[in-house]
């Protein structure tokens, strides 16, 4: 990572330690993450359409005071970027108003989220910019009782992040993402519980997308049905080109974060098709089939089980429907409908779903042996995610599997580095468990290949300890060396005991020594 890259992470995070006060960290983020946001879309419009006015001479701001020239600017940006902003509300300019003291600072920020989001009313980008801001409450009681305070606070925040080089200009998209990236992270360990909802740890997102892409260096589409904030999609991007990215997000908040995330990370809008809803109950892209697909749903998530998804083409093939209290399974079989006859599917679940019985087990037995769709189980660490400590597992699927294949198991439970209560996947660890994968490795105590009579053997229990043998044998003890070390034990406690005699004697006071 270069110094720029830490240079810039860090002013963003002091940003944002400085200026939080007393706001839960899951609150704070939107307005950080959105204020961020904002700055980049100025600074990269204002950029643009200043660089396409050079053979005029011309700076946006002073072309957009020519009348001639307004509808024109309008347009290119909204054609090129999908978005326009007014001159006097780029980012640089209400940060003059900040200076100012002016004290209705924050209704004009409010003005210029409203006209971003206002341009792109009938236009193709206006699914992926509508209510982006809807997050950023400006007349929250938490930013100050009146209307001077809050706009105190957020000018703040406006001149802090200002004196911060997004380098725009440098071709830095890259290093700017992944400080947002890095900071999305860092609002994820202080959420606690909450973090689940919209991150997934980087290290595990590098072996999804390592695992995802295996011997592809482009992929026609990615998609994820529980995308939170959008960085598990974009982590596959640094491993393959990608030509169309798809998710979809229950949640409001976290769906307009991730396609900030998207276009932050210069993905076109018409390169990502981000939807919010239930992927189950509502689902986004039922006509569509994907080449990839990662997903880290929430685990063992409650969901309808509605009688009617038995005549539902995602689920009726099992002939059992998942329970109402775990929806694992539900979303594996959501995913694999999606999935692409020459694609590769990874997920993350708990160790539950490679055991439990009843309609779970059914569904498993359907999907390993009936179908052949399961191609490797790797067991996790515990306490790798934030907001829980269990140990999860990846499913790694493919329906292109050969009758033959075997299932590949790797027991990776033991290799993580810990920093503080978080355990992590050391860049190591990730290679060991990819290159096993790649290579189908069958390597003591750590993984196996095993045929399907060996799982039909085990009645379709995939619980890894079935498979991968980890137990370690202990060395024999030596008794005689265990009562030769009690004998010398025992003669250095007569000698200590001698000593304190010695010391409580000339003391005037009894010796504490029990015979």
């Amino acid at each position: 990572m270069s110094n720029y890259t830490n240079n810039l992470e860090s002013k963003l995070w002091a940003t944002c330690n400085e200026l939080r006060g007393n706001m839960d960290a899951s609150e704070f983020k939107n307005y950080i993450l959105g204020f961020i946001f904002y700055k980049y879309l100025s600074e990269k419009i204002d950029l643009k359409l200043t660089k396409e006015l050079q053979m005029d001479r011309l700076t946006f701001e002073e072309a957009y005071n020519k009348e001639e020239y307004k509808e024109e600017l309008k347009n290119a940006a909204i054609d090129d970027l999908g978005y326009f902003i007014e001159p006097k509300f780029l980012f640089k300019n209400l940060v003059e108003l900040a200076k100012l003291n002016d004290e209705d600072l924050v209704i004009n920020v409010e003005r210029a989220f409203k006209k971003v989001t206002d341009s792109v009313i009938g236009q193709e980008s206006s699914d992926d910019f509508q209510n982006l801001f809807s997050d950023v409450i400006l007349d929250s009681p938490k930013l100050g009782k009146e209307v001077s305070d809050r706009s105190r606070l957020i000018g703040k925040i406006l001149t802090h992040l200002s004196g911060i080089n997004f380098h725009l200009d440098d071709d830095e998209q890259d290093i700017l993402g992944d400080a947002y990236e890095y900071l999305i992270g860092k609002f994820a360990s202080d959420a606690g519980k909450k973090a689940g909802e919209f991150y997934t740890p980087q290290e595990v997102s590098k072996l999804l997308s390592k695992i995802v892409t295996i011997d592809k260096t482009k992929l026609k589409s990615v998609y994820d049905p529980t995308c939170g904030s959008g960085s598990l999609l974009l982590r596959v991007s640094k491993e393959a080109n990608i030509s169309n990215f798809c998710g979809q997000e229950l949640n409001q908040t976290t769906y307009n974060l991730a396609r900030m995330n998207m276009i932050l990370h210069d993905i076109h809008f018409k390169d990502f098709d981000i939807k919010q809803g239930d992927s189950l109950e509502d689902p986004q892209f039922l006509d569509q089939t994907f080449e990839a697909i990662v997903a880290n749903p929430p685990f063992s998530a409650k969901w309808s089980a509605d009688k009617k998804f038995l005549d539902d083409e995602r689920f009726s093939a099992a002939g059992k429907l998942p329970p109402k209290s775990k929806a694992d399974y539900a979303f594996v079989e959501h995913m694999i409908y999606h999935l692409d006859e020459n694609g590769t599917m990874v997920i993350v679940l708990p160790h539950g779903v490679l055991f439990r019985g009843s309609a779970e087990g059914k569904i498993r037995e359907h999907l390993v042996y009936e179908k052949n769709y399961l191609d490797a189980v790797i067991g996790l660490p515990a306490n790798l995610f934030y907001g829980t400590s269990i140990p999860t597992c990846i499913l790694v699927f493919k329906k292109c599997r050969e009758i033959n294949d075997d299932i590949l198991f790797i027991d990776a439970s033991k290799d993580f580095e810990k920093i503080k209560n978080q355990n992590k996947l050391r860049d190591e660890d990730i290679e060991k468990i990819f290159n096993t994968y790649k290579n189908r490795l069958e390597v003591d105590k750590y993984s196996h290949r095993a045929s399907m009579d060996e799982i039909k053997e085990n009645d379709f229990n995939l619980n890894i300890p079935r498979y991968v043998d980890t137990f370690e044998e202990e060395e024999p003890i030596d008794l005689k060396e265990v009562v030769s070390e009690l004998h010398k034990i025992n003669e250095e406690m007569k000698e200590i005991d001698a000593e304190l005699k010695k010391y409580c004697d000339e003391l005037g006071i009894d010796a504490p020594i029990f015979e």
